[in-house]
């Protein structure tokens, strides 16, 4: 399990967090709803360490094996597809082994005949494949998706839902899916937890 015990987070004199504690069962697929500005963001970026914080501890989590897909898709726009997945891969496995996951993820979203197109010669929801394409590709345990879906339209959105459910249901890993549309985490989540308030707090509704 992933716990979060006794967060703080304060931005000057705005506490966006106080005491705040909150856990994700291993393995499993976890929902984070909320209004824009409700912290939604931050946690995810403090779990991944990209964000500090006045105190607290974030247990059960190895940030070596965490996988973020940001709402922005920071694809580098000079390597092609293919390369702005290898990138990820390089340090993790042989040429080889790179060159065959990345065939496979190509194969699951639909991108083979993208492999040597550029950023700039992609549609935004094909950048945003490329993206979760590339977090999928680190085959990391802890997956964190940041409103996965933005620009997609409903077709490829649902596509890419049905992808990831079928990439848990294979590997099993521990995803959380931060969005702004409770039908998407309906139908990913087992579990959903609904952020409001400042200092935030958090509501079970599945």
């Amino acid at each position: 399990m992933i716990e979060v015990r006794n967060l703080r987070k304060s931005y000057k004199d705005i506490v966006l967090y106080d005491d705040f504690s909150i856990s994700f069962e291993e393995n499993g697929i976890t929902g984070i709803i909320g209004a824009s500005g409700c912290g939604k963001t931050t946690l995810l970026r403090v779990m991944a360490g990209l964000e500090p914080y006045d105190s607290g501890t974030v247990n059960g989590i190895c940030r070596d094996g965490i996988s973020f897909v940001f709402q922005e898709d920071r694809l580098l726009p000079w390597l092609n597809v293919y390369k702005n997945i290898e990138l990820v891969l390089r340090a993790k496995m042989s040429p080889e082994e790179a060159r065959s996951r990345i065939d496979w993820i190509l194969e699951l979203l639909d991108m083979k005949n993208a492999a040597g197109m550029m950023p700039s010669e992609l549609s935004g929801g094909m950048q945003r494949r490329v993206a979760i394409g590339r977090a999928l590709a680190f085959d990391s345990d802890v997956v964190l998706l940041d409103e996965p879906f933005k620009g997609l339209d409903g077709r490829l959105k649902s596509e890419i839902l049905d992808e990831l459910t079928g990439i848990w249901s294979h590997y099993h890993k521990t995803i959380i899916l931060v969005t702004h549309d409770l039908e998407d985490a309906y139908r990913l989540a087992d579990t959903i937890y609904e952020f409001s308030g400042r200092p935030v707090s958090w509501t079970r509704i599945r």
